[in-house]
């Protein structure tokens, strides 16, 4: 599995997150506390790394991923009550758009923690 290590990493200080303030604040909450954890696991990351989206080599606007780590995986949180196929559909498309080969959608909304590795198909087919 493709940085295999560092989605454990990234997953581990989520749940750690989870653990601690559970579910049910705003999403924002959430990616201040994911910082701090992903801090003290010496991930390195940006938070709400901006970046351009093209159509046909023409930029046509931007789009901002809550976390880039290690300068390979886009992180993408979410609190709502169930991840549902637009969530995911949402984050294939950031994949694609910053043509980047992995991505974890992380949901701190449920009562448990949920989280999907999403793969950009147009590069690992």
């Amino acid at each position: 599995m493709l940085y295999k290590e560092v989605t454990e990493k990234i997953i581990g200080a989520a749940m750690q997150v989870h653990s601690a303030l559970g579910n049910g604040f705003q999403e924002v909450i959430y990616q201040r506390a994911l910082e701090i954890e992903m801090s003290i696991s010496t991930l390195n990351f940006e938070r709400e790394r901006e970046l351009p989206i093209y159509y046909r080599d023409v930029q046509i606007g931007t789009r901002r991923v809550d976390f880039f780590v290690e300068n390979k995986i886009m992180v993408g949180l979410k609190a709502v009550a169930e991840l549902n196929d637009v969530h995911l559909a949402q984050a294939m498309n950031y994949l694609e758009a910053y043509n980047m080969e992995v991505g974890l959608l992380i949901n701190f909304g449920g009562r448990s923690l949920q989280f999907k590795r999403v793969h950009n198909n147009k590069i690992l087919g």
